[in-house]
């Protein structure tokens, strides 16, 4: 996905990676990046900032986030559910854990 973004933002334009730490990026048009004279904008999410505020929201009703939530299964079965997330089979987005 980010060299897609590359490819596809303006001249001169501003890339943003918020999100969390992914690792080696393999075969990244950084020339192209280079020759676009693009500004790179990343770092981890602001986890911490955030989460007393949107739980909040959360049990007041302001916001429902379980438009995300694409299996929810027993707690047994998560080492299997983390296989099925990391190679994103069968549409898994977010999976909640039953105890």
């Amino acid at each position: 996905m980010l060299r897609e973004m590359i490819y596809v933002c303006r001249p001169a334009g501003v890339l943003s990676v918020p999100g969390v730490y992914g690792g080696l990026i393999d075969k990244l048009p950084f020339g192209i990046a280079m020759n676009k004279g693009l500004t790179w904008r990343m770092g981890q999410t602001h986890v911490n900032r955030w989460t007393d505020d949107l739980l909040n929201r959360i049990q007041e009703g302001q916001i429902d986030p379980s438009f995300v939530i694409t299996h929810t299964v027993p707690l047994d079965q998560g080492p299997e559910m983390y296989k099925t997330f990391r190679e994103k089979r069968d549409g898994c987005i977010k999976v909640v854990l039953k105890p």
